[in-house]
């Protein structure tokens, strides 16, 4: 008999029985992902990280799942540095779209500005901000 038990703290074993079941289902569906993770930094003058973008591609796109821009250099284009470094290394990997998701208008102008278009919308997602889903053909 099964049961269901919810947990706000799950072990790792826990959810890679949910990630290796759906990874094996999706493989059987639609074929192997070549799921590949793609990080650019933003390094300060003594190597560390301060910011840049983590994402991945999958299926042929690019999904950047982090994007942050240390306060110090908002405003230069570090947004759009960043996003086609990934989109570069996106299409040597094969990728014909990329896509993203924000809920900061600030972001989703710089964004658009990159060449990305609305394909959907959650509002209230945070409450009184829209989540708005952006992609990108490569």
């Amino acid at each position: 008999m099964t049961q269901l038990d919810m947990t706000a703290s799950p072990r790792p074993e826990e959810l890679a029985a949910i990630s290796e079941g759906l990874t094996a289902f999706n493989e059987a569906d639609v074929g192997p992902s070549e799921r590949q993770a793609l990080a650019i930094l933003i390094r300060d003058m003594d190597g560390k990280a301060i910011g840049g973008l983590s994402g991945y591609t999958a299926w042929g796109w690019l999904f950047t799942q982090w994007l942050f821009v240390p306060e110090t250099l908002r405003g230069e284009g570090m947004a759009g540095k960043l996003l086609s470094q990934a989109e570069q290394e996106a299409r040597a990997r094969g990728c014909h779209g990329a896509w993203i998701d924000t809920f900061s208008p600030v972001a989703r102008k710089a964004y658009m500005r990159q060449g990305y278009e609305i394909f959907g919308e959650l509002p209230e997602f945070p409450k009184g901000r829209t989540r708005t889903f952006l992609r990108k053909a490569l």
